[in-house]
């Protein structure tokens, strides 16, 4: 595994030494975008809409659009510094029960190791966490991009983050259109609808679901080929 970030746990007095590593990774398979009479891969090109030319990286910068056509400017070394005021560090605010997150938050897991120095501390971390059956709640900032995180175990003795959204990303459910009004369900339907939860309802096993699609795709490919 490939480690995309250093940093520290920190809590009170306590300070975590940890690195950390992508928990999942992405299995769709990559197809690319070709022009249909040579298939040749499309090219993409930075163009300016003024001076139509190409535009390198070393001449872009990004912007803020405070009103149309007017940009509020920021250097890459500037955004970097407005990170790096907090980029080092997994602030720890509060412990709760992991009951009550609702799953709407959760973004993308994380495995966090310690460093050589950080074993002992990373252990009783571990420990405490486990012996409370608690989880902390926290504040990080990777690559430039600030979010909420749970801190918990798995595994029994690994300490994974799970990065999510603040409350004001979480759009209403009030916004959705067409949602039902109350409806009188007959209780003859919802009996049915009971027994047929019932005969499904099982314990949680990850290894049992396929991605069908991805199947699909892949005897695709190498019926064509």
């Amino acid at each position: 595994m490939q480690t995309i970030w250093k940093g520290a746990i920190s809590f009170g007095l306590v300070n975590v030494p940890v690195k950390m590593f992508t928990a999942t990774k992405d299995n769709d398979i990559p197809l690319r975008m070709l022009h249909k009479d040579f298939n040749l891969p499309i090219k993409y090109h930075r163009t300016c809409p003024k001076c139509k030319e190409d535009v390198s990286w070393d001449d872009i910068v990004k912007g803020y659009e405070y009103e149309p056509g007017h940009y509020v400017t920021f250097e890459k070394e500037e955004l970097e510094k407005l990170a790096s005021e907090a980029s080092r560090e997994i602030q720890i605010l509060d412990f709760i029960d992991l009951e009550e997150i609702d799953p709407i938050y959760f973004q993308k897991t994380y495995y966090l190791a310690p460093e050589k120095t950080g074993k002992h501390a990373y252990s009783l971390l571990v420990e405490a966490l486990k012996a409370t059956n608690k989880i902390g709640i926290a504040n990080v900032t990777i690559r430039s991009k600030s979010s909420l995180a749970a801190i918990r175990v798995i595994d029994d003795n690994v300490l994974s983050m799970v990065t999510m959204f603040y409350e004001e990303e979480i759009r209403p459910a009030a916004e959705i259109p067409s949602l039902p009004e109350k409806v009188i369900i007959d209780d003859r339907e919802l009996d049915m609808a009971k027994l047929l939860i019932g005969q499904l309802s099982s314990s949680f096993n990850p290894g049992q679901y396929k991605d069908v699609f991805r199947g699909r795709v892949m005897d695709a490919i190498e019926g064509k080929l």
